[in-house]
């Protein structure tokens, strides 16, 4: 499916700009150093994960099961550490989405393991 081809490369490219984002603007806002830790940790979950999004695209198109939990995992697992670093008062009530986040994330990676991969049989 075409757009999870376009999410994942969005993804990957955001993680980039969040990455760099946190890296140099960030620490110019927040000192505190667990956090920059997070959103670091949380950027390069969204990176490693477009790249298992693109990967799955290719290896097992038909594993929509796959690919939709790594889209979930990185929205609610990155982005909710994102906003939380920002503004964790206003955004609290998203502390429990990070670790369904990450379950998304581990769920993709059996749902990848053991899913249909979509191909022919006798085609590789």
């Amino acid at each position: 499916m075409a757009s999870f081809w376009k999410l994942g490369c969005l993804y990957g490219a955001s993680s980039v700009v969040f990455g760099a984002f946190g890296a140099h603007s960030l620490k110019t806002r927040i000192s505190d150093p667990a956090k920059i830790a997070s959103w670091s940790t949380a950027a390069q979950y969204q990176l490693i994960h477009s790249g298992a999004l693109l990967l799955a695209e290719i290896a097992a198109p038909r594993n929509v099961v796959a690919k939709g939990l790594f889209a979930a995992g990185m929205t609610m697992f990155s982005g909710s550490i994102y906003l939380l670093v920002l503004d964790p008062e206003r955004f609290r009530p998203l502390g429990p989405v990070t670790p369904l986040g990450g379950l998304c994330l581990i769920g993709g990676w059996v749902a990848l393991a053991f899913g249909s991969r979509g191909r022919i049989v006798g085609g590789m």
